[in-house]
């Protein structure tokens, strides 16, 4: 008996130790929720209630996620676009397609690069930052304070930059549409000898409503994500500066891996 008992300690200390891995996903995931929830709620109940989400936190926020990173995504848009042409020219020599290059590069650059190399990068400058704001207020115990004032946190911290990601991250998708599509046309020409009128010709006859809304639906998700991960991570903080690091690191990673594997869920619903 006592050998069974021995023999039967691992697992069970597998199993629970499982259970309390999937209760602790369980309750970020309600956590998550909770966050979009509440934001919604005082975007509309909170002028009622005598605290209106801030307009100027809006903007500033919009700032700093948008405006601010329009030239690093502008610049690898660019090289996005010239590198699908790169590639997509030596690999339809093979069959003697090359004119054909634009459907791939048009294709490729609306519904899947522009978003995902834009979420990458915001995911990289806005939701680290966010989750370092929200980690240093966490141990200095200034949320805590903004609770004894009154002050919603989520409301206060939350929800501006929800919003902003809302309006800026398809925003910066369509601007590297274009700077990418632009990209692939720049070297098309240099290489196919084809106008770049005559390329933005061919551009616009394929690329239909659907394949922009697409690009740009992704892109208003890619922003939830990178948003409710930061906060998350940053209020999930322990310690102090080394903590605030470790969580800043995680909520890049947990935002870059959520962005890609929502993008592969994505593609493969919508083409089925």
């Amino acid at each position: 008996m006592s050998e069974q008992e021995a023999r039967q300690g691992p697992i069970a200390r597998r199993i629970e130790q499982v259970g309390r891995t999937t209760m602790v996903g369980v309750g970020v995931i309600g956590y998550c929720a909770t966050l979009i929830w509440e934001s919604l709620y005082w975007a509309v109940m909170g002028k009622a209630m005598g605290q209106p989400v801030r307009l100027n936190a809006i903007v500033d926020q919009m700032m700093e996620i948008g405006i601010r990173a329009i030239p690093i995504v502008s610049l690898l848009a660019l090289a996005v676009g010239m590198m699908l042409a790169i590639q997509g020219i030596y690999t339809l020599s093979i069959f003697g397609a090359e004119s054909q290059v634009t459907y791939g590069i048009a294709f490729s650059v609306v519904r899947e690069f522009s978003p995902l190399i834009t979420g990458i990068l915001v995911a990289g400058r806005s939701g680290s930052a966010l989750a370092a704001r929200i980690g240093i207020m966490t141990i200095n115990q200034e949320i805590d304070a903004l609770s004894v004032m009154g002050i919603n946190p989520v409301r206060f911290l939350v929800a501006p930059a929800m919003f902003a990601m809302l309006i800026m991250m398809p925003c910066l998708t369509f601007l590297s549409d274009v700077i990418g599509l632009l990209g692939g046309g720049l070297y098309v020409a240099l290489d196919l000898k084809i106008s770049l009128s005559a390329y933005w010709s061919d551009i616009i006859k394929i690329i239909s409503n659907g394949d922009l809304t697409h690009g740009l639906m992704k892109s208003i998700l890619f922003g939830v994500l990178i948003v409710i991960i930061g906060v998350a991570n940053g209020a999930g903080v322990q310690g102090g500066a080394e903590g605030v690091g470790k969580v800043t690191t995680r909520a890049v990673v947990q935002s870059i891996s959520a962005i890609v594997i929502t993008d592969m869920f994505f593609a493969f619903m919508v083409t089925r």
